[in-house]
C-alpha cells in the first residue's frame, strides 16, 4: 500500500462561461497525488483531515470512486481549505488560499498501517501548523521503518510567512527522504540544487521542467532526461501531482530502476492530465 499523506481542498477555477465564472473542483497535491494512484490501478490509501461539510463529502466521494482506501482520514466540522487558481496563456496555474480555520490543518499523526510500503508527502500540509508538524513526524515514522518516502515541496510562496525558516525546514527532511520530486520554479526559490540535497539524504532527484520534460540525478552519479509529450494544454492543474503518483507507482521496492521508462511513463501520465480542465489525472487503461 502507498500512503499519501496531506492536504485535500477545493480548487476554484476558471469557467469558460460566463466570464469570471469560478467551478468548484476537488484537489490539492496529495489529493491529486492519492487519486492519480487509484487510477493507475495501485493499492493506495490518503491519509488526511477533511471536513464534513458537502466539500469534504464531495472529496471523500472522488477517492472512493478512484479505489482509494480512506481508512485513514480524519473528520471535522471546521470548514474546507479553498485555492482559487488563476491561468496564465500557457495553462500555467497560480493560486490564492483560504486556509485559516479549516480542517485539514487540525491533522494527528496516526499509526501508519502494516501494509504499507511507501509514504508520500507535500504541498501545503508541509507549511500550515499544527498539522505540518504531524506530517513531519509521520515522514521520520516512515522512514525509520525503512519504507520508500516521497516528497514534494510544491512551494506556495502566499502560505509561507518565513521563507528563510521554511527553506532550512526543507533542509531538514531531506535525511528521511528516498526521492524528492520537485519543479524547476520550486528549486528557484529553495535555492541550492540536485547536487545539495542528494547530499543531504535522497537516493534520487527528480525535477519537472515544463514544457521541456523532466530530468532525474542520482546519488550514484547517473542523470537522464526525458522530453515532454506535446499536447494541446487545457491546464497544468495537477500535472506535477500525476508526475508525484508515477513515480510512486513504478519505484517502491525497485533497487535500480529503469529511470528513462519510468520518466517517460510519468511524462505521458502528466500530458494526458494537461489536456484536461483541473486535476483530472489519468486511468491505467489511458496509458
Amino acid at each position: 500500500m502507498i500512503v499519501v499523506g496531506g492536504e485535500a481542498l477545493i480548487d476554484l477555477v476558471p469557467a469558460p462561461e460566463p466570464p469570471g465564472a469560478l467551478l468548484p473542483r476537488p484537489g490539492g497535491g496529495p489529493y491529486n497525488t492519492a487519486l492519480a494512484l487509484g487510477r493507475l490501478g495501485a493499492a493506495a490509501a490518503f491519509c488526511s483531515r477533511i471536513s464534513t461539510d458537502a466539500f469534504g463529502e464531495r472529496l471523500l466521494d472522488g477517492l472512493r470512486a478512484a479505489g482509494v482506501d480512506c481508512t485513514l482520514v480524519q473528520r471535522g466540522p471546521e470548514p474546507t481549505s479553498l485555492a482559487v487558481a488563476s491561468l496564465g496563456p500557457d495553462g500555467s496555474a497560480s493560486y490564492g488560499f483560504y486556509t485559516e480555520g479549516t480542517a485539514d490543518r487540525l491533522f494527528t499523526a496516526p499509526e501508519l498501517p502494516a501494509a504499507a510500503r511507501a509514504l508520500a508527502l507535500g504541498t501545503c500540509s508541509l507549511v500550515l501548523e499544527p498539522g505540518a508538524s504531524a506530517y513531519e513526524e509521520l515522514l521520520r515514522t516512515a522512514a525509520g521503518r525503512g519504507l520508500f518516502t516521497l516528497l514534494d515541496p510544491n512551494i506556495r510562496p502566499a502560505l509561507i510567512p518565513d521563507p528563510a525558516a521554511h527553506r532550512a525546514r526543507f533542509l531538514g527532511w531531506l535525511p528521511y527522504v528516498s526521492v524528492l520530486k520537485l519543479s524547476e520554479e520550486d528549486a528557484r526559490w529553495l535555492g541550492g540544487g540536485p547536487a545539495d540535497w542528494l547530499a543531504a539524504g535522497p537516493e534520487a532527484v527528480v525535477l519537472t521542467r515544463g514544457g521541456a520534460g523532466l530530468t532525474v540525478r542520482t546519488r550514484a552519479g547517473a542523470e537522464y532526461d526525458v522530453p515532454a509529450r506535446r499536447v494541446a494544454v487545457a491546464d497544468t492543474i495537477g500535472a506535477g501531482d500525476t508526475v508525484n503518483a508515477a513515480l510512486l507507482h513504478r519505484l517502491p521496492g525497485v533497487a535500480e530502476p529503469d529511470w528513462p521508462a519510468v520518466l517517460d511513463f510519468a511524462a505521458r501520465a502528466a500530458a494526458l492530465t494537461c489536456t484536461r480542465p483541473g486535476a483530472e489525472p489519468p486511468y491505467a487503461s489511458e496509458l
